[in-house]
């Protein structure tokens, strides 16, 4: 697997071919991303009220706190993940998702083990997330808490919410 470095174009294998995928930074207004962030925030409307949806837009994407990946096979959108700078020792996982037909292929995965390393390498000490509560949320959970994540109070500007699960995993630095 080829890691050269988190702001480079990284390759990481799919589960079910041999055929690469790509993980680089990416425009969250580039066509085919913009569509799946428009699934993504009509999909979070379906399962939450307005207020307890705290999915981020395109211009919200483009902050410069903001760093967003798409991850590809083939140059076929197979998902996309943000990391979100709260402060110098402390990040946020925004906008994981995967196109419905394109699930449970190792994209979540590989774009989570993406910011994962792109955390450590900004030397943060904590990464945090915010994903909902509903049963549709469970595989996310699952994902989370499969490499470390576990479930604590808000942080940030959030505040407790019964349709919110707050996630958070501290980040050794001596790895």
């Amino acid at each position: 697997m080829k890691y050269a470095s988190a702001t480079d174009t990284q390759f990481a294998p799919t589960i079910d071919s041999l055929k690469p995928m790509y993980i680089e930074i990416d425009d969250p207004a580039r066509n085919d991303v913009h569509a799946l962030l428009e699934e993504h925030l009509r999909n979070m409307h379906e399962l939450s009220p307005p207020e307890s949806v705290h999915a981020l837009d395109v211009s919200r994407l483009k902050s410069p706190d903001i760093t967003f990946w798409s991850v590809r096979e083939e140059g076929l959108l197979l998902g996309c993940g943000a990391l979100k700078a709260i402060d110098t020792e402390h990040g946020e996982i925004k906008s994981m998702r995967t196109p419905a037909a394109k699930r449970r292929h190792g994209a979540g995965r590989a774009i989570l083990n993406h910011i994962l390393v792109e955390a450590h390498q900004r030397g943060y000490k904590r990464l945090s997330l915010e994903t909902g509560s509903a049963e549709a949320f469970q595989a996310a959970h699952a994902l989370y808490q499969s490499v470390g994540f576990l479930p604590c109070g808000p942080f940030g500007d959030y505040q407790l919410d019964p349709h919110s699960v707050f996630m958070t995993l501290e980040l050794r630095q001596d790895v």
